[in-house]
């Protein structure tokens, strides 16, 4: 390889990711810091790079960080029977928390970026072009080489309920907080920032350190029960919470049977530090605080056709309010059930019809 092309893939990487640490490119071109450095000089003689990438932050931008990964469904053509093989139908699509997220802003016409890991596989190619075709921005992610992209599969039941799921999310361990901070000047650029629990707590709690100082408000939203293990004791900095009540049963560590119960859950994560809380409730609906009370919106009728994806266009919905009138926790909880119900109702884990003129119209009506 010639130095020229050297400089040129250079070239080529700072375009793709304007943050990018000499260091990466020095990983990724199998390169010295020095040499990387040289090249960096010569192209700002050239005029092709004018120094570091500085960018403003831009109130109504979200920048969600987390997992995107291949969903697979498998549905059976009759009711499901355990211990014995079902005849079934399956699709593959794509997924991942902060990429439903992501892709359902985007579905809203808000800016959006992802930070996330891809393999360098098929499937991360896809993942990354798709992301591109919705409009997400996709600088500053990784790619892994050497692991698979994530995966997901969900077994439904025949009226589209899961029944069970499994994850193959390692991919996700990648997200360092050395990596999170190397993406910090496009977290600070964010008038939101949207993580989800499939990076490492450590990870987490960078991100809520930064939130403490850069004021820039940080959404954290759970995926699973077992992975309540990677929200931080301290949660100091998040200004949001979206949970199911499951898993807020783990992280309080007992059954939460009545309204009480899980008001009480929710003033202990007050107390760790978190200032808002989201409990949703499947088919019901959802609790969410206002100070120290707790307020209940029942969830909307919907023909249910497919579960998955609606809790994260719900997720989506209220992040996309919030941005709009950040004070209007019951409204964007409305707006939420709105394009939860939406998503039921659709076969694909993000609607084609949800739209920002539809959720505009929900209020706090009940």
């Amino acid at each position: 390889m010639t130095d020229l092309s050297r400089k040129e893939q250079l070239y080529e990487l700072i375009r793709a990711n304007p943050f990018i640490s000499q260091q990466e490119l020095a990983e990724q071109l199998a390169l010295s810091r020095s040499a990387v450095a040289g090249h960096i000089a010569s192209l700002i003689r050239e005029r092709k790079l004018l120094g570091r990438a500085y960018v403003l932050r831009n109130e109504r931008t979200v920048l969600c960080i987390g997992a995107a990964c291949l969903d697979r469904k498998l549905r059976p053509h009759a009711p499901l029977q355990m211990a014995t093989s079902n005849p079934a139908c399956a699709e593959e699509s794509f997924g991942g928390v902060a990429r439903n997220i992501a892709a359902n802003l985007a579905q809203l016409g808000l800016p959006c970026s992802l930070l996330t890991a891809l393999g360098d596989d098929s499937s991360g190619r896809a993942l990354r072009a798709q992301a591109e075709a919705f409009g997400i921005g996709m600088e500053g992610s990784l790619q892994v080489n050497g692991i698979g992209s994530g995966t997901y599969t969900a077994v439904l039941d025949a009226s589209g309920e899961m029944v069970v799921a499994l994850a193959d999310m390692a991919i996700f361990d990648q997200l360092t907080p050395g990596w999170v901070a190397s993406r910090q000047p496009q977290r600070n650029a964010a008038g939101m920032v949207v993580a989800d629990l499939n990076l490492p707590i450590d990870s987490v709690a960078m991100l809520l350190a930064d939130a403490r100082v850069s004021g820039v408000p940080l959404v954290v939203v759970a995926v699973s029960q077992p992975k309540m293990a990677r929200l931080p004791k301290d949660l100091n900095g998040l200004s949001l919470l979206i949970l199911n009540r499951g898993e807020l049963e783990t992280r309080a560590g007992r059954a939460l049977p009545t309204e009480a119960d899980v008001q009480a859950a929710c003033h202990e994560l007050q107390a760790d530090g978190a200032r808002d809380i989201i409990v949703t409730c499947g088919a019901s609906g959802v609790y969410h605080t206002l100070g120290q009370a707790l307020h209940w919106l029942p969830a909307h009728d919907a023909r249910v056709v497919d579960v998955t994806g609606a809790g994260d266009a719900f997720s989506a919905a209220v992040c996309w309010s919030l941005l709009q009138e950040p004070e209007q926790l019951t409204l964007a909880c409305q707006r939420g059930l709105k394009a939860a119900s939406i998503t039921l109702a659709s076969p694909h884990t993000v609607s084609p019809e949800l739209n920002a003129d539809l959720l505009a119209t929900a209020h706090t009506e009940e």
